[in-house]
């Protein structure tokens, strides 16, 4: 039965939620004979179908093989290709993929090399070569002609009547609407200053694929990877790359079976290279992404219409999608401003350091000032802006003891915390006081007729804030008295669900180096520091007990039972808080989507890699009712404290999109209603996936 709606799918099939699967393919090949070639590719096919892909690619060449020189031009050989054309299109006829596959056709008295589109046993279209290689061990203008300058044309490929040129797009139809666009060229043209996909992406393609031979010398691979992932990048879209492989002639070359599938500049996945046998590799490719960052990219747009038109005609091919649920091929991060990758994360936690410090520094030199005030609590936050701090001093050449610290305990301040507070101002070298806030604030309660005051345990957000702002208070006259600068410690997520005091509280300082950091990237960033070496034991020492201790404001006293005040009771686990931020402002997506890639991510089925750091007891999973409860709590945040957001301090901000500073990467008004975010999620989330 054909699925009317994205929503008759399973809620765990990539096709509901805007993905589409490609697949690069790597056949088995045997030189100079199609009717074996084309048995190879309809058995890929056919595999490709039982694993639910849409979208296969095959090498440049693949029925007849690339390596086959002037064979080309025997008329016994340019028959076989057509029939065995015509036998892949029947014995493919009621498989779902729409599958590219390379062969030399005659046409116009000429002979072209070119990608042939098949599906449903149809021939859809033929897409001649465009630029053709005559160099090193390439002369394919020994056999073949140029496409450069055929558009609107067709051309009788076994038996059917196609549409033939280097001006058509494919369409591929799920729902009764366009769930991808792709276009195709071959092999050589990605290497020329303007690839044809250059033009097929402005003009709609949002899938790219390349059907190739290209044979394989040392460092080759590192440079097809190197060009798919820039063409990706500039063109923003995916690219699917296949190079020939096993069986084409060794006589003079060597051939290593290459096919990946890129995304944004991003390799999604590859073949294992010199296979032994046919391989394809497939990859979901996220369609929703690659237009949402194309409207965002205005340059995009702005490079499509500067140039004239291509008058591309589109071919549609409909199909439907697999009916059961499919697991998401593709990269995920649990933690999306974390990479899993150890080096890839080393570099990165490195950068992100060099970037609040330099911030940091120059706001220090901007002011004339040489000293940092700051407020210690013995928690995440305060330790990631008080490491910056050292930095700074040491980046400048000042002493550590320009660093002004002061702990603040309050009604609810544990031993533990204050004591990792005074053990890091102490291994840091910086100059440390103790203020006790809590005379000054039964003053203030008094003054107000607060209950706490008449010995009432009255706990409520008053008595909070009233200690919170009483912090910040005291570091600004600090700062005004020793002529500092108040260095911010609130962080990104923190900002994100409203979790701070506005004005006079952690909302505010004079300069913020962690207001685009979220928790999970603090939390490793302490432990990079306290694995770098770059520390002494003791200092180590103190950065594990911050991080092993419990995230809480401490403002509230521990209840008779003895359980403290804990943050993620409270607004959930930052783990998939900071995944509800990223998937929110950096792309845009529709609540039900975070909530699919969230429970891809943290359901108790995945198997997504941990960074190596997190501690076994950390590494926890969340089924789909608590992913969408927590969800919904943080659009319901989000949205109603973006006024705390329209007046933030200056900050540096760390990773692209993940600042919601009103100058820079968010902006919105305060007064906007969630209702049709908290709509959609009811809508199109089931309470059991």
């Amino acid at each position: 039965m054909a699925h009317r709606a994205p929503t008759d799918l399973p809620f765990r099939s990539p096709y509901r939620h805007g993905f589409v699967r490609v697949a690069g393919c790597v056949p088995l090949t045997a030189v100079a004979d199609p009717a074996a070639n084309g048995r190879e590719t309809a058995a890929l096919v056919r595999e490709g179908h039982e694993a639910g892909v849409a979208l296969m690619t095959f090498p440049e060449l693949g029925l007849s093989a690339y390596s086959i020189d002037d064979l080309f031009h025997q008329e016994a050989l340019l028959d076989a290709v057509e029939a065995a054309i015509a036998a892949l299109a029947e014995e493919t006829r009621k498989l779902r993929p729409a599958f590219v596959v390379g062969a030399p056709l005659r046409g116009e008295s000429r002979l072209y090399n070119c990608a042939v589109v098949i599906q449903g046993g149809r021939i859809l279209g033929v897409v001649p070569k465009t630029y053709l290689p005559n160099y090193r061990e390439y002369y394919e203008r020994r056999w073949f002609a140029s496409g450069l300058g055929v558009v609107g044309r067709t051309l009788k490929v076994a038996g059917q009547e196609a549409p033939f040129g280097t001006d058509l797009l494919f369409d591929i139809e799920l729902f009764g609407r366009t769930a991808a666009t792709f276009g195709i060229e071959i092999c050589e043209d990605v290497w020329t200053p303007e690839p044809p996909s250059t033009f097929a992406a402005m003009a709609g393609a949002e899938v790219l694929l390349n059907l190739s031979a290209s044979n394989i010398v040392i460092g080759k691979a590192r440079e097809r990877q190197l060009l798919c992932a820039g063409q990706s990048l500039r063109c923003q879209a995916a690219y699917v790359y296949s190079a020939a492989g096993p069986g084409e002639s060794t006589t003079d070359n060597a051939w290593d079976g290459q096919a990946a599938v890129f995304e944004l500049g991003a390799q999604l996945v590859e073949t294992a290279r010199f296979p032994t046998r046919s391989a394809f590799v497939a990859a979901d490719v996220d369609i929703l992404r690659l237009r949402q960052e194309r409207r965002r990219t205005v340059t995009f747009g702005d490079a499509a219409a500067s140039r004239p038109r291509d008058p591309f005609r589109r071919i549609a091919i409909a199909m439907e999608p697999p009916a059961g649920e499919l697991d998401l091929a593709r990269p995920l991060e649990r933690f999306p401003f974390v990479p899993s990758d150890p080096a890839r994360l080393a570099e990165e936690c490195h950068e992100a350091y060099n970037i609040q410090v330099q911030g940091l520094a120059q706001r220090l030199k901007s002011t004339g000032l040489k000293k940092l005030v700051i407020g210690v609590s013995g928690g995440l936050d305060s330790t990631q802006a008080l490491l910056v701090s050292a930095k700074v001093m040491d980046a400048l050449g000042w002493p550590r003891s320009n660093i002004l610290a002061w702990t603040m305990p309050g009604f609810a301040t544990s031993e533990g915390t204050k004591s990792n507070a005074w053990r890091l101002m102490n291994a840091l070298g910086v100059t440390g006081a103790e203020l006790d806030i809590r005379p000054t604030a039964m003053t203030m309660f008094e003054g107000m007729g607060h209950p706490f005051a008449k010995g009432e345990p009255v706990h409520d957000v008053t008595f909070e804030n009233v200690q919170a702002g009483l912090r910040t208070d005291y570091l600004f006259r600090l700062a005004n008295q020793h002529g500092g600068l108040v260095v911010g410690t609130g962080d990104l997520s923190e900002l994100a669900l409203g979790w701070c005091t506005y004005g006079v509280g952690d909302h505010m300082s004079h300069y913020n180096p962690n207001g685009s950091v979220s928790k999970t990237l603090i939390q490793h960033l302490i432990r990079y520091v306290a694995g770098s070496g770059e520390v002494d034991a003791a200092t180590s020492d103190v950065l594990l007990a911050v991080l092993a201790s419990e995230i809480s404001p401490e403002l509230i006293p521990a209840s008779h039972s003895g359980q403290t005040q804990s943050t993620e009771a409270s607004i959930g686990p930052y783990a998939l808080q900071d995944f509800n931020l990223h998937y929110l402002a950096r792309y845009g997506f529709a609540p039900s989507r975070i909530a699919y890639l969230s429970h891809e991510a943290w359901g108790p089925h995945s198997s997504r890699p941990w960074p190596s750091e997190i501690p076994e007891k950390d590494r926890k999973t969340y089924d789909l009712p608590t992913i969408k409860g927590w969800l919904r709590l943080f659009l319901t945040r989000f949205f109603a404290n973006q006024f705390k957001r329209s007046a933030v301090p200056n900050g540096p901000k760390i990773s692209s999109g993940g600042a919601l500073s009103p100058r820079g990467d968010w902006r919105m008004p305060s007064d906007a209603r969630v209702d049709a975010w908290l709509t959609e999620l009811e809508a199109n989330t089931p309470d059991k996936p």
